[in-house]
């Protein structure tokens, strides 16, 4: 197989590597590409050496299997439909198609069957929704979701790079903003993105409209409150959620217990230290919510692993699968 990854030098597209990497499929080829003052940085797939290439249109004119797209939304919608006019999938990690409705929004765990027979883009969900979508969709089968209360605790590496090194720089004592609204250093910040008309910032609205979309549920009512914390990796969610049927909680923990890409614990929590390298969903402290028909719960994953990149590899090896390329 032929492979692309726009935007390679970013913090998700060098994760991007890795999790290919660790999927352990062979490669014909893998082209590396980012904007000019990154050209001819040296990057490694397998121990080899790959020098990464300018985006230019003419690059993306080329068959690809598999195009990955990290480097923003403007760049994904000026690029991404030309690489699929020329490639089979394309799979952008931005926001830029995330609620064009002719483009599926995939988890594969949750929606993947939307990539059976698909040509085209497909849209890497936003971080936050990934990994909590994950348990609500097993929830959801046992009890029927109706309504959907959040609050994130989410990491400055949600940010990009620059996120991290405008924590570090703070923690060293420069007063400096860096590009957060408000000091981020021993502080929380209860904003991601632009505010809008609905009170809501953009961040929220993401959860909104995606958690809706992947679990098919266009008329699930949903609240989220987003913020900043100072944490370099990991994103923790507090969930509340509303069912339709009464619950049963050893049937919900079995259920979890047993589902693809969740780590439950019945015993313990989990905090954004302790998800070294993995790429599940940590859901815990589950219990009944303000009656028998509501639970809460707890849950963390690592925002560039499974809320980015090995999201969009999973949605490269279940498409590969379908297409009998595996």
């Amino acid at each position: 197989m032929k492979i692309a990854i726009v935007g390679a030098t970013g913090e998700v597209g060098r994760m991007m590597i890795t999790c290919l990497q660790e999927s352990g499929v062979k490669l014909d080829s893998l082209e590396l590409y980012a904007s000019a003052r990154s050209q001819g940085t040296v990057l490694y797939f397998s121990d080899q050496p790959l020098k990464v290439q300018v985006l230019t249109e003419d690059a993306m004119l080329k068959h690809f299997d598999y195009v990955f797209f990290s480097a923003g939304a403007g760049i994904a919608r000026t690029f991404a439909p030309i690489a699929a006019e020329a490639s089979e999938i394309v799979i952008d990690n931005s926001s830029g198609f995330r609620r064009e409705e002719e483009i599926p929004l995939v988890v594969p765990q949750v929606n993947g069957d939307l990539l059976e027979g698909y040509n085209g883009i497909v849209a890497n969900p936003n971080c936050s929704t990934i990994q909590i979508v994950l348990p609500l969709a097993v929830l959801d089968k046992l009890f029927g979701l109706q309504k959907l209360v959040v609050s994130t605790y989410q990491s400055v590496s949600g940010s990009g790079h620059q996120g991290i090194v405008t924590l570090r720089k703070q923690r060293k004592g420069t007063p400096d903003k860096g590009i957060y609204p408000q000091i981020i250093d021993q502080n929380v910040i209860p904003q991601i993105g632009a505010f809008l008309d609905s009170g809501y910032c953009q961040e929220e609205e993401k959860m909104h409209q995606e958690s809706r979309k992947i679990l098919r549920l266009p008329e699930l009512k949903v609240s989220a409150t987003t913020v900043r914390v100072p944490v370099e990796y990991g994103h923790s969610v507090s969930v509340y959620a509303e069912f339709a049927r009464e619950i049963e909680l050893r049937e919900a923990e079995r259920a979890l217990s047993q589902a693809e890409g969740i780590m439950y614990y019945p015993n313990t929590y989990v905090t954004p230290l302790d998800l070294g390298n993995s790429n599940d969903s940590h859901t815990c402290r589950l219990r009944l919510g303000t009656d028998g028909k509501s639970l809460a719960f707890w849950n963390v994953g690592h925002n560039v692993r499974l809320g980015a990149a090995a999201n969009a590899v999973g949605i490269f090896l279940q498409h590969a699968r379908f297409s009998g390329r595996l």
